[in-house]
C-alpha cells in the first residue's frame, strides 16, 4: 500500500515544463512587423505522468497466454501510440503467492501484446482475493 501512495504522489506532480512555460514573459513587439517569428524551443527535462490510471479486467485461465495477450490488445487498442509508465496487476486468487504469480502472468502477457507501449513500463505484482484466472490493471500513461 506504501508504495501504491508513493506512486500516486509521484505522478501528482504538475508539470514542470508548463509551470515554466507560464513563468515566461511574452515577447515584446519587434521592431520590424517582417521579421519572422523564432522557432519555439523543444521541451526538454523528465516526461510527467498522468494522475488518472486507465483501469480494466482481463479473465484468463492460468497459462493461457494466448488469450491473455488478445485480451490485453483489444483492452489497450484504443491507447495504441502511447508509452505506459508503470502497471499495477492485482491477481485474483485465493492465496496471496498464486495472485502474485497470475499478476506476473498477465504483466508478461502486456510486453507481448503491445511491445512498444510496455517495453520500458515498470510492472508490480500484486494479490486481490478472490478467484483465481482474473486481474484487475491500472495503467499509468506518460503525458504528451
Amino acid at each position: 500500500m506504501l508504495l501504491v501512495l508513493a506512486l500516486v504522489s509521484m505522478g501528482d506532480r504538475g508539470d514542470p515544463l508548463g509551470a515554466r512555460e507560464a513563468t515566461r514573459p511574452s515577447p515584446s513587439p519587434s521592431a520590424s512587423a517582417d521579421a519572422e517569428p523564432s522557432p519555439e524551443p523543444s521541451p526538454t527535462g523528465p516526461r510527467s505522468v498522468e494522475r488518472k490510471p486507465v483501469k480494466f479486467s482481463v479473465a484468463a485461465a492460468p497459462g493461457d497466454t494466448a488469450r491473455m495477450v488478445k485480451l490485453l490488445r483489444a483492452a489497450t487498442a484504443r491507447h495504441e501510440g502511447r508509452s505506459a509508465a508503470f502497471v499495477l496487476t492485482f491477481g485474483h486468487a485465493r492465496e496471496p503467492g498464486d495472485g502474485q504469480a497470475y499478476a506476473g502472468e498477465v504483466n508478461s502477457a502486456l510486453r507481448k501484446a503491445r511491445p512498444e507501449m510496455f517495453t520500458d513500463a515498470t510492472t508490480r505484482d500484486f494479490w486481490n482475493g478472490g478467484a483465481s484466472g482474473t486481474a484487475d490493471l491500472e495503467i499509468y500513461f506518460y503525458t504528451g
